[in-house]
């Protein structure tokens, strides 16, 4: 698609401009402070990092196209100041550790952080602080995270105000959130559906594998309600999965996520083009910097805040999007309340929501962002708005 190529060579990159070249910030550097909360005369207080694994257990076993589990790893982070703690956490589903981290590699990289971070004597300079964080590793994007969420957590308890406030959001705009269904046995499908229909108003279902439309089938046998599917890759021919596409058009299907792989990104433009739904992508983006190469070739993209490194950047994807008319989803791993409290903090600002992470497992740490018949509910409390339970 030569208009596509285009693009990438010119008004992508020159919209970007210097924004995706991050400036070499030090620990030790020395700036004038705008922020004096919570600071007492004569004193400095320091910023101190503690972190411990997490073990999520899945409600139910969770499959997709390539792989199963019932749990998922987890580290637990919490950020210190003058008596104020933010917390983060870090989820690593086992098929994803490639990008993510493993628990050992976000522990060592998390105990880099703590070793260093009480360098830094004001959490206002949120720029210079995750800009060096980000700096001391090219990957540990679930790490980055952890301290990314627990940062704001802390620097919106000190300001007294939730995210989406500072952000100048209206919570009354959240969207309706997914609830997922896994691929199973037509018999734990039903199930699952029955047992979800009446309190969510729009499902997302995985699809992928050799059974995507006995899937389908078996939902709608249980209700109607408007579904968007993610093939996670799984179909690799582009006329079939068009064919696909057109089908899941006629059975109520909203959109589709990632319906093919990644590598493959003039086959995925084909089929946006030709599609009757929208098409966003999923493993295809991971941070800001891969967004310009997606224009033209996907309707929109699914933000996760595992694989960008937390808030601050997503915030940076929401915009960068916007400006280049895309459409915007936030999407989750498993995860307790925090980081689905987190990642809903923008949730006004998006087309779709899949934040039900904390709703699949069974031993959630905190109480925070909830779904209220379907819709995300933002709480009133400040930062990202959790509480331990």
């Amino acid at each position: 698609m030569p208009s596509r190529r285009d693009f990438l060579k010119t008004a992508a990159w020159t919209a970007l401009g210097t924004a995706l070249m991050p400036s070499v910030v030090r620990a030790d550097e020395s700036h004038p402070s705008l922020f004096h909360i919570n600071q007492r005369v004569g004193t400095k207080p320091m910023m101190t990092l503690r972190f411990f694994p997490y073990e999520l257990r899945l409600r139910h076993v969770f499959t997709v196209a390539s792989y199963s589990r019932s749990t998922t790893p987890d580290i637990q982070v919490e950020l210190e100041y003058d008596g104020v703690t933010g917390y983060g956490e870090a989820s690593m589903p086992p098929y994803l550790q490639k990008e993510l981290g493993t628990p050992q590699s976000v522990m060592t990289f998390l105990k880099q952080v703590q070793d260093t971070i009480g360098q830094f004597t004001d959490p206002f300079r949120m720029e210079d602080i995750l800009t060096y964080i980000d700096g001391l590793s090219p990957g540990d994007s679930a790490a980055k995270a952890a301290v990314d969420i627990a940062l704001h957590d802390l620097v919106g308890k000190l300001l007294q105000a939730p995210w989406y406030k500072l952000w100048g959001l209206n919570n009354e705009k959240a969207p309706f959130t997914t609830y997922t269904i896994g691929i199973d046995t037509p018999e734990v499908v039903r199930q699952k559906t029955e047992e979800c229909a009446a309190r969510f108003r729009i499902l997302k279902v995985k699809l992928g594998r050799d059974n995507d439309q006995e899937m389908i089938e078996t939902i709608r046998s249980v209700t109607d309600l408007p579904i968007a599917v993610d093939a996670n890759q799984g179909w690799t021919d582009k006329h079939r999965a068009l064919d696909m596409i057109h089908w899941l058009k006629e059975q109520g299907i909203v959109l589709v996520e990632q319906p093919m792989p990644k590598e493959r990104l003039d086959d995925i433009a084909w089929v946006t083009q030709h599609s009757p739904l929208p098409i966003f992508a999923d493993e295809a983006v991971q941070r800001l910097k891969d967004i310009p190469a997606l224009k033209g070739a996907y309707t929109g993209i699914n933000i996760k805040l595992m694989k960008c490194t937390g808030m601050r950047e997503a915030w940076k994807m929401v915009t960068l999007a916007r400006a280049l008319d895309m459409g915007v989803m936030v999407g989750c791993m498993t995860e307790t309340s925090c980081a689905i409290s987190a990642a809903a903090q923008f949730s006004p600002a998006v087309d779709f929501a899949d934040l039900d992470g904390s709703l699949l497992i069974a031993n959630d740490r905190f109480k925070g962002m909830e779904v209220v018949e379907g819709k995300i509910t933002l709480p009133e409390r400040p930062g990202i708005g959790v509480v331990k339970c």
